[in-house]
């Protein structure tokens, strides 16, 4: 920002820098415990205190200015005990009330020395977190605040502009990815009404759009790092909970959802399991559908070489799925060797542990990376989400005293403040509008009609088989 150096705007470390110390060290700061009643540290890193106390650490003075780490884990826990538009309100009102900026003959000299932080707060706050000022109430404490800063020096109105700015361009971005993903889901069709209008032998398949391999692997990693991308780390707090278990009456989310990013990409997991199952159920000659299962495991293959472990999941599920697992005579003509390998890296046992060990060797590779290729980890993102909920199941929000337990905050901050590392990596690979449309919107077969495709390609092998052979058949057909 346009500030002369006495006036800098204080310096933050990026998110990859942001947890490396075990807890929030109150030696990094000029402050001491007795500043701030009812605060509790242990071995100088704060484990606990009053939503209050907590809310006063978060506001800057002439003399301090609080570390990006705590900004970052307060914002992201606080909503589980406050509202945003009322945390806000009250650190406008700390700031006014403390900085005397209510005053019209405040300090000229102390406000130039105040408002830089307070701008920087404010500046932090609406970068990482956008989507809480969707809520009208929000904007209004915001708009007073920096009112109050230009109110008593002007110098400071075109930082304002830039955030201001920085924000609109964010929430219209995301009105405009929104709307997108509702005309994406328009505009699928079911896939039994195509083969109504269409015969099978003219559809199009997935490698008629794109035969090599590498190219989908290439267009998944850029939708996965599109959708990740508009995912608030406040989502996966808002997730879990309902409310505060202090106060019955009193729901922090439910009612003040802004975003279902998290949500949407969950949807396009499922998606591409699907399509992946119905692209090797469709085809009718048991030798095309080998040779799809053995393209989708090269694409599978290079997914994790790339480090994208969101689509290689999402391929191995679908290639799992019963209608398909079931072909045992189209497996009969497939080299599974490569396949086997893939399974074994993404086998649940133990916890996952040799995805969990490939994932920390992609996250290695980011951190030295010199190419946008080699920072790209796009994690299995239904097994963060549920390490997240273990994490937040596993540990009481506040202490028996009433206290916040900044503690398990810390330790949700740190594991959110590395998907937001991840989340930011710009996709190298060139887009093909042609194959993300066909990924996006080729129409898939429900599990019904899975199992449908799936035995009219190779016949029902036992009585049960026979039994919902026919009864699929009857209903489904009956619908086209």
């Amino acid at each position: 920002m346009p500030l002369s150096s006495e006036e800098n705007m204080p310096q933050t470390p990026p998110f990859v820098a942001m947890f490396s110390t075990s807890g929030y060290n109150r030696n990094l700061y000029q402050t001491n415990e007795d500043s701030y009643g009812g605060l509790y540290y242990h071995d100088n890193n704060l484990v606990s205190g009053s939503v209050e106390a907590l809310i006063q650490l978060l506001v800057p003075n002439v003399d301090y200015y609080p570390d990006r780490t705590y900004i970052f884990t307060f914002l992201l826990s606080s909503r589980l005990f406050i509202h945003p538009y009322e945390l806000l309100a009250k650190v406008c009102h700390l700031c006014i009330e403390q900085q005397r900026l209510c005053d019209p003959g405040a300090d000229k000299i102390r406000l130039r020395k105040i408002a830089p932080k307070v701008l920087q707060l404010l500046t932090e706050w609406t970068d990482t977190f956008p989507y809480d000022f969707r809520d009208e109430r929000i904007m209004r404490s915001l708009k007073e605040l920096t009112h109050r800063l230009l109110t008593g020096d002007e110098i400071y109105r075109k930082a304002v502009q830039q955030m201001t700015q920085s924000l609109i361009r964010k929430l219209t971005t995301l009105s405009q990815y929104e709307e997108v993903l509702l005309k994406i889901n328009a505009t699928v069709p079911d896939r039994l009404t195509v083969l109504k209008t269409k015969p099978q032998s003219i559809q199009r398949d997935i490698v008629t759009v794109c035969s090599d391999p590498y190219t989908l692997a290439q267009q998944l990693t850029h939708i996965e790092l599109e959708r990740l991308s508009y995912i608030g780390p406040e989502e996966f707090v808002q997730a879990f909970v309902n409310k505060d278990p202090l106060d019955n009456e009193k729901s922090c989310f439910n009612d003040h959802k802004k975003t279902r990013n998290l949500e949407a990409y969950v949807e396009w997991f499922n998606r591409l399991s699907y399509l992946v199952a119905t692209e090797i159920c469709m085809p009718v000659k048991k030798k095309h559908r080998a040779r799809v299962i053995e393209y989708f495991i090269d694409v599978a293959r290079e997914c994790f070489n790339i480090g994208n472990f969101n689509s290689l999941m999402a391929i191995i599920s679908g290639m799992n799925m019963s209608p398909v697992s079931r072909l045992k005579k189209t497996w009969g003509k497939v080299k599974t060797a490569k396949f086997d390998i893939l399974e074994h890296q993404m086998d649940p046992s133990s916890n996952f542990y040799n995805y969990r060990t490939a994932l920390r060797g992609a996250t290695q590779r980011s951190l030295t990376a010199h190419s946008s290729r080699e920072k790209i980890v796009i994690p299995f993102f239904s097994l963060l989400i549920k390490d997240i909920y273990f994490l937040n199941e596993g540990c009481a929000n506040r202490l028996p005293n009433g206290h916040i337990n900044f503690e398990k905050f810390w330790e949700l901050a740190k594991q959110v403040s590395e998907f937001m590392t991840w989340k930011q990596v710009e996709c190298p690979f060139e887009r093909d509008r042609k194959i993300l449309q066909y990924l996006l919107t080729a129409p898939v077969f429900n599990e019904d009609a899975l199992y449908l495709a799936s035995y009219e390609s190779e016949g029902p092998e036992n009585h049960i088989e026979k039994e919902r052979w026919k009864s699929l058949r009857s209903s489904l057909l009956n619908r086209v």
